[in-house]
């Protein structure tokens, strides 16, 4: 029974039994997995807070060929995300980045590129506020890491070149972009802001996209913001085959008007 030590991003955990919990982590070097935590619900737990959704730590572990849940033996923390969690904006962003990540990794798949994604976008959450900003780049980076991200340069079915100053048609089965001559029936608009925040997102590094003052934070920008992410949702949620349950509540808050101190 070999002993395993990695990096790795709590996603979920869940009581089980009287006093222990069953988490679902990320590991950097072995992808998503589920463990138990033994007496991690006592009141003298040696794993502390290091269990909290989103920690990042430094995790320990024993794992059986013949089981699919492995042994959680020591956890360390290396950045915890339990005060942002306290802003209500934050907590649902944060939780739909978990949501996402374990609907769209398969078990036991190592994805570094992921895993950086991820922690990237909790930790401008945490330090920003800019719920929408993240869960904005991280659905697009999602989407295109999955290989589900259609071309943004040409139209899907006559291969002309899609112009940025004129509005496009998405179509989420295919996924595709298609021109405005070669629109599908139940397209949706894809409007020219919106299209020239997905081509931007994918230049530029998140911190760069953050704004630094207030002022810098438009309504219009706002809009296109959100209107990447709920396409990149579609797009998700389309390979994942159901709805994520977070997706509502993140559709409901209200826009960010500022932007924490960076």
């Amino acid at each position: 029974m070999p002993l395993h030590e990695s990096e790795a991003i709590i996603l979920q955990r869940y009581p089980l039994g009287e006093a222990d919990r069953l988490v679902s982590f990320f590991s950097r070097t072995m992808g998503r997995m589920r463990g138990v935590a033994a007496g991690a619900r006592k009141p003298k737990s040696r794993f502390g807070s290091t269990l909290e959704q989103l920690s990042h730590i430094r995790i320990w572990f024993f794992e059986r060929e013949t089981r699919e849940l492995v042994r959680i033996s020591q956890c360390e923390m290396i950045e915890s995300f339990l005060d942002a969690f306290g802003d209500y904006n934050s907590s649902v962003a944060l939780g739909l980045l978990t949501e996402i990540t374990e609907a769209v990794l398969p078990d036991r798949e190592a994805s570094d590129a992921n895993f950086r994604l991820l922690l990237l976008c909790a930790q401008t959450v945490k330090r920003t506020g800019q719920a929408e900003l993240a869960i904005a780049y991280f659905s697009l980076w999602t989407v295109k890491l999955g290989g589900w991200l259609p071309s943004l340069d040409i139209c899907a079915k006559c291969g002309k070149a899609l112009l940025e100053d004129a509005p496009a048609y998405f179509f989420a089965s295919g996924p595709a972009i298609y021109c405005s001559n070669c629109r599908r029936p139940g397209a949706r608009t894809l409007s020219p802001q919106a299209f020239g925040a997905m081509r931007h997102m994918l230049r530029e590094k998140l911190d760069h996209l953050v704004p630094k003052t207030p002022a810098e934070s438009e309504p219009s920008q706002r809009r296109s913001v959100r209107e990447v992410a709920s396409i990149m949702m579609d797009i998700i949620e389309r390979q994942i085959d159901k709805k994520l349950k977070s997706r509502e509540l993140f559709h409901s808050l209200e826009p960010s008007d500022t932007s924490r101190p960076i």
